[in-house]
Parts: C-alpha cells; sequence; structure tokens
C-alpha cells in the first residue's frame, strides 16, 4: 500500500509588482476550520420540512412522458444500490432546466430537501453547497472558511437521508464525482449538453424538441395567457413554432416577447423574424434561432429600455449564474434603474431575476459574445458589454492584503473571472485585469485549487507574452504557474512542455544560476517524477540542490524545499539509505529556521514518517504520522490536500501495523475529502482509492474492493499511463483480487499457487513525490 508525501511539488511563483512569491505547491491557509461552539453537529441539524432554494416553477409542457421516465429512475432501486442519479443532456435551450425544475416542484413533498445547484464549474457547486450550510445552520458559518462549509453540507447530506441534489447545467460531468461519489441517501438530477463522460451508474436521458402540437400550445399559453386562441390565431402558432424549430428556449422568449407587445400579431411576428435571417451569427441551428428572436427583441427593447439592452450584453461575459445586481450596474447608474432593466429583461425571458442575483441561459450568452454583421464605425455591442464587465468586476474586488478586503467578495467574484478569462476575445488586452487574473490564481492556489486556476493562468500568459514578451520575468513566472496548474490538475502532457520551456528560457535569459532558473529546475525535476521517470529527476534534483546550497545557503527555504524533494526521489528509486539521512536533516533545519508548525516542517515530518515506516520501523512512523495530522488540521485546516495526504498515510501505518478497525474509517474518510478537494481523477485521490481497496481485500470484502480496484486502474491509465508504477500495481492488485475471488467461487479447481496467493498481500504502489 502507498503511502503520499505532503506537497513537495513544484514551487508556484507570483507575478506582478504586487505579488509575494509563493514557496510551493500546496500553501498553507487558515480560517477554514469551523470553531467548536459554531460546528453544529451535522447529524443533529434538522431540515425544516420542504426546505429548498427552488427557483419558481417554470411552465414546463409536453414533458409527461419525460418527467415519468425521471420519477422512474430515481425512484428505482437496482442491484441493491441506495445512490439513484439521472443525467438529461440537449442542445443548448432544448428545455433541460425547465424538465428537472418542473420534476422537482412536482415532487416537492416526497423530499426531505431539494437543493439546485449551479454546476457550471467547481466554484460554483462549491457555492451552492456553502448557500446549504448557511441555510441549515446561518449562526454557525460567520467564521467559517468555504472549504470547511462544503465540507459540512456534505457531512449533513451524508447523515440523512431522503433529499434531492438538482446539478444544472453541468459542463464537465467528473465535477459531480466528488459528490456522486460520496453521498448515498439520496437522489441526484443532472441537466447538461454533454451526451458523453457520465459514469455508467447514471441513468441518461437524450431531450429532444417539442412535438409540434406541444411546442403549439405551449405558445399560446405564453401569448393568450388564459384566452382561448382563434384557430386563424392557433394555425400562425403553430407557423410560428414551427419557424422556430420548436425549441422550447426560442418559444419561452418568442412567446415573452408577444405577451409584452399585444398589437404585434403572430404573423407581424413572422415576418419581423424573416427580415432578419439574413443578418444573424454563424452557428448551429439553435443559436441561428435565438440570434433571430434576440434581434427582434433587442430592437424593441432600445427604443424603450436601453439600459436593459446594456446590462444584457455586460451578462453575457459574466458567469451565467448568481451575476449580483451590482456588477450590471454601470457606474453613475441608480441601481432603481438597474433594477427595473432585469425585470424588463426578465418580462422578456432573457434572464431569470431572484432580486438580488441574475442568471442568463448559456445559449443566449453565445448569441450575444458573438460579433454581429454591422455596417456602423462604432465598437461592436459586444465588446462595450465586455468592457463594462471587465470594470464591473475590477471596481468590485478589493485586492488581497488591503483595507476592507473581503474574502467573501472574491470568492463570490472568481467565477466571472474565471468566465472572463475563458472567453477572451482574440487580441484584447486589460493589463489591470491581467493582474488580478494572477491575484485570483494565487488564491486559488492558497487555498489547495491550483487545478482550478487553469483558465485564469491561460489568459494571463496570453497577455504577458503579447505585452510584456515572451522572456519577461512576469511571462517566465506565468508560464511556470500555468505547468504547474496543469500538473495539478493531472495534465502533465502539457506541464512537462512548459516546465521545459521555462527552463531553458531562464537559462538563457537570466542564467543557470539565477534564483528562477533554480525554480524551473526543481519544478521539471517534480515533474518528471511524477511520471515515474526518476532518471531524469534525480540528476536535475542534485543540481539544483547543489546550486541553491551554493547561492542561496545551506538553510533557505528553497535549499531545504529541494533537499525534501531529492530525499523523495531517492526514497522512490529505492535509496532509502540516502533518503532517510536527507530527511532527517531536512526536519530538523526546517524546525529551526521556519519554526515547529510551518507547513514546510510539517511537510518534512510526514516525509520522515513515511521514510521509516518503508523500512518498517512503525514504532517512529506511526507517533510521528499522528502528531504531524494533529498539527496540520491546527494550522492547514481538516480537508487542505497535506492534511489528508497525511490522514492516508496515518491510515497506511495503521494497515501496516494491523490495525485495520482503526484503518477503515480514515481510509474512507481520506477517499471522500480527495474526491471533494482534488478532484476525482487527482493522482492521490486514485491512491487513496487503491488504498482503501486493498483495505477491503485484507478484510475479506471483495464486493467493495474490485470495483475499487477497477476504477482506480481505468483512471491511473487515463491520468499516469499504462506503465506507470502506480498503474502496474493496480493492475498486479487488481488481478490478485480477482484471483482471490475466483478461488472462494471454485475452491475444489483453486491450484497451489492462487491458494499461496492469497496469502499475499495487495502489491505496494509507491507514488513518486
Amino acid at each position: 500500500m502507498s503511502t503520499d508525501d505532503a506537497a513537495p511539488g513544484p514551487q508556484f511563483e507570483a507575478a506582478g509588482e504586487r505579488s509575494i512569491a509563493a514557496q510551493r505547491i500546496g500553501n498553507a491557509y487558515t480560517g477554514d476550520v469551523l470553531p467548536a461552539e459554531a460546528l453544529y453537529a451535522p447529524d443533529k441539524v434538522t431540515a425544516a420540512p420542504g426546505t429548498s432554494n427552488l427557483p419558481p416553477a417554470a411552465l414546463c409542457l409536453g414533458r409527461e412522458d419525460e418527467l415519468a421516465w425521471l420519477r422512474r429512475v430515481l425512484d428505482g432501486r437496482g442491484e441493491g444500490a441506495i445512490t439513484q442519479s439521472g443525467a438529461v443532456h440537449g442542445l443548448g435551450g432544448i428545455g433541460k432546466s425547465t424538465l428537472a425544475l418542473g420534476y422537482a416542484h412536482r415532487h416537492r413533498g416526497d423530499y426531505s430537501l431539494i437543493w439546485w445547484i449551479n454546476a457550471g464549474s467547481p466554484d460554483e457547486i462549491e457555492t451552492s453547497f456553502t448557500d446549504l450550510t448557511r441555510a441549515l445552520v446561518p449562526e454557525g458559518t460567520v467564521t467559517a472558511g468555504r472549504v470547511a462549509q462544503v465540507a459540512w453540507a456534505m457531512q449533513w447530506l451524508a447523515w440523512h437521508p431522503g433529499w434531492l441534489l438538482v446539478y444544472d447545467n453541468v459542463e464537465d460531468p467528473d465535477d459531480l464525482a466528488p459528490y456522486i461519489g460520496a453521498l448515498h441517501q439520496g437522489h441526484h438530477l443532472a441537466t447538461s449538453r454533454r451526451t458523453t463522460g457520465w459514469p455508467d451508474t447514471a441513468t441518461t436521458l437524450t431531450l429532444g424538441n417539442l412535438d409540434p402540437d406541444d411546442a403549439t400550445t405551449l405558445l399560446c399559453r405564453l401569448v393568450f395567457k388564459d384566452t382561448t386562441p382563434t384557430p386563424r390565431q392557433k394555425a400562425d402558432a403553430r407557423a410560428l413554432a414551427a419557424d422556430l424549430g420548436y425549441l422550447p428556449l426560442a418559444i419561452k422568449q418568442a412567446g415573452a416577447y408577444l405577451a409584452q407587445n399585444r398589437g404585434i400579431s403572430l404573423d407581424a411576428y413572422r415576418r419581423r423574424l424573416d427580415t432578419k435571417l439574413g443578418k444573424t451569427v454563424r452557428g448551429i441551428d439553435a443559436e441561428r434561432t435565438i440570434a433571430r428572436i434576440w434581434n427582434v427583441t433587442v430592437d424593441t427593447l432600445e427604443k424603450d429600455q436601453p439600459l436593459a439592452v446594456e446590462v444584457l450584453h455586460t451578462a453575457a461575459w459574466l458567469a451565467p449564474d448568481d451575476i449580483p445586481h451590482s456588477l450590471l450596474t454601470p457606474p453613475g447608474t441608480d441601481p432603481d434603474d438597474t433594477a427595473e432593466a432585469i425585470g424588463t429583461l426578465a418580462a422578456y425571458s432573457m434572464v431569470t431575476d431572484t432580486g438580488t442575483t441574475v442568471s442568463i441561459h448559456r445559449l443566449v450568452q453565445t448569441v450575444l459574445r458573438t460579433p454581429q454583421n454591422t455596417n456602423t464605425t462604432r465598437q461592436p455591442r459586444n465588446l462595450q458589454g465586455r468592457e463594462r464587465a471587465e470594470q464591473a468586476v475590477l471596481h468590485a474586488l478589493t485586492p488581497p492584503g488591503h483595507a476592507g478586503t473581503d474574502d467573501s467578495q472574491w470568492d463570490t467574484l472568481t467565477p466571472h473571472l474565471v468566465s472572463l478569462a475563458a472567453t477572451t476575445p482574440p487580441g484584447h488586452r486589460n493589463d489591470l485585469l491581467t493582474d488580478v487574473y494572477a491575484i485570483a490564481s494565487d488564491r486559488l492556489h492558497e487555498q489547495g485549487h491550483t487545478a482550478r486556476t487553469v483558465p485564469l493562468l491561460v489568459a494571463a500568459l496570453a497577455q504577458r507574452e503579447g505585452v510584456l514578451g515572451d522572456v519577461h520575468s512576469d511571462t517566465l513566472a506565468t508560464r511556470n504557474n500555468l505547468a504547474s496548474a496543469y500538473q495539478a490538475a493531472g495534465d502533465i502532457g502539457r506541464a512537462i512542455p512548459l516546465f521545459e520551456t521555462a527552463l531553458a528560457q531562464r537559462e538563457q535569459v537570466l542564467g543557470d544560476v539565477h534564483p528562477g532558473a533554480l525554480t524551473s529546475r526543481n519544478n521539471l525535476a517534480n515533474a518528471y517524477q511524477s511520471v515515474g521517470d526518476l532518471g531524469r529527476a534525480i540528476p536535475l534534483y542534485e543540481t539544483a540542490l547543489a546550486q541553491r546550497e551554493q547561492l542561496l545557503g545551506d538553510v533557505h527555504p528553497d535549499t531545504l524545499a529541494t533537499r525534501n524533494n531529492l530525499a523523495s526521489a531517492y526514497q522512490a528509486a529505492g535509496d532509502i539509505g540516502r533518503a532517510i539521512p536527507l530527511f532527517e536533516t531536512a526536519l530538523a533545519q526546517r524546525e529551526q529556521v521556519l519554526g515547529d508548525v510551518h507547513p514546510d516542517t510539517l511537510t518534512s515530518r510526514n516525509n520522515l514518517a513515511n521514510a521509516y515506516q518503508s523500512v518498517g520501523d512503525l514504532g517512529r512512523a506511526i507517533p510521528l504520522y499522528e502528531a504531524t495530522l494533529v498539527q496540520s488540521e491546527q494550522v492547514l485546516g481538516d480537508v487542505h490536500p497535506n492534511t489528508l495526504a497525511t490522514r492516508n498515510n496515518l491510515a497506511s501505518a495503521c494497515y501496516a501495523a494491523g490495525d485495520l478497525e482503526r484503518t477503515i474509517p480514515l481510509m474512507e474518510a481520506t477517499l471522500t475529502q480527495a474526491e471533494q478537494v482534488l478532484g476525482d481523477n487527482h493522482p492521490n485521490t486514485l491512491q487513496s482509492r487503491n488504498n482503501l481497496a486493498s483495505v477491503y481485500q485484507a478484510v475479506g470484502d471483495l464486493g467493495r474492493a474490485i470495483p475499487l480496484f477497477e476504477t482506480a486502474l481505468t483512471q491511473f491509465e487515463q491520468v499516469l499511463g499504462d506503465t506507470h508504477p502506480n498503474t502496474l500495481a493496480t493492475r498486479n492488485n487488481l488481478a490478485h483480487a480477482r484471483r482471490v475471488a475466483q478461488a472462494v467461487q471454485q475452491p475444489s479447481t483453486a491450484t497451489a499457487a492462487t491458494a499461496a496467493d492469497r496469502q499475499r498481500p495487495p502489491e505496494a504502489s509507491e507514488r513518486p513525490v
């Protein structure tokens, strides 16, 4: 069984005048543990009957078969499974969210709690879980950090049965793995445009357009309300529905327009659509349909409510959900005027308004961000909206460390920064926004969410390459950080070439022994080690250590970091005779220089315990792990990646000592938290999955062990490759478990070799550090 060294990874640097260099991935962050007096035990807190955050019910016609299908899937109990999950997927505008909302409202009395989760990104999902915590224990979250609030919500859901979680607009099915995999007491329902990537346990429904009769009925209900349409009006409605391709979003927006403008007939509206046909954007049919409707609507809004058009174009560039009204209020504009403009947009079904925040359909955003054909010399409206969105976010943020800094404000606005970064138009430049991207990425990194910084750093790097040049120091630092983010996300195929480029450029521009070059050398060595290439990693570490000792001194923090990393590489290579003395030296020096509970000191203490364990010295390893875990929980927080690594390692040592009663709860908790914090495919999560499977096998629970091994092996092959040592070890463990299972089922045919195999413990699967 493997153990994890706590984050002796690449160094994450900050660039820019306001930045402070961070020494390594996995920096400490504080304030993320709910105080004892405020942490109401999740098993003791009950939800009031009917607790939910559901948006108002929407008109959901023509979906009776689909609603019945959802109920059958979610209410079914197949193969003894407890968790039931389903996914509704289809093109944008097809009515996925409306169907899910209709199901939730129809069966509201069947669930103890229903929670609507905006699932466009991991950050948005976490925000929805923090909202759940605040709803259940509002007085207990004043001083709690974001990660602690998410963890509390997860624990509450684990204790209480009968809930429904609706994940709306899922962009990446893997984002749901930490929740669907860990929460088994209720139902999970997801909507998404994605047709692939869903787990085998999730039954999926492909949603199509409405049939002509249902589309016509829906349009008539929206336009004529409770009035019965004439035969002519019904015929015109059928013709208009056909022109709109029976797309629910298009019918909803056209119906809202006609309801607001009673003097325009269905036939007249059709003719106006025809005049817009040649002026629409390129794209899929749904995008062209929405573009035609939007052109008609915006013509009317520009005359009656021009501020509404500005607000709409601003919202197009932000995250689609939970846009604060304040971000949509231009400088010098009365907030009441903005609220009135938003109300107009909601009346036209262009946005959904809660009174304080706005949501906008992703398909509408796509159309609005796309340049329209225009003969005017004025700046296109889409780019005007981009500039307003950028200025609004910049105005709302206070730089971290300054007076008045509000961390919750940064947490709220980070999804909007990520959206701006991901949708940067070609050639667009905003130097101040680039600096804010860097600050936001540093914050996410310090919180242990380095993988989520990729969109921010991609945009920042492109800006800095264009403005500062390819080899400017800030450009090189950003390139290093992007490589580190790719590595944290498990995308080592992109990380290593970036690290190699950064090292070559720093050697050429700054010199072979410049601190920046030494950082790049250390990071490249770490990347090589992460894919098991110790032949290239160890010489690079040795060179970097010698140079850092000479340039920075023997006890400089960077020197100590490289000494720790070299010791880890020696251990991975099986050279424990050189590893343990280096670990002991690094720990003693860090205790002296940095202090007893500095995060780097905790890392060294964890790593030394791991080295002792590797030579069977559990008498020194277990007490060292126990002390490190207590200190990590106090200093870093209960679910920080380094705390998770130490908890995993303590479980591994208990397993080696034969203390299975203590091992299993530790490993189950570690895997659940790793899925939540690191992601389902992070190498450490995969290793925790392999380790838990090994423990299940050791206690004879092959029914749980084999599926876990199978999942871990598939993910190891995808993330680390077919021949990585961890992949090979997990493949061996799976084969061994299957042989044991076969021998149990067919004892009369078990060979002597198989019987002997049953006595052999699972192969160790050492994770490079």
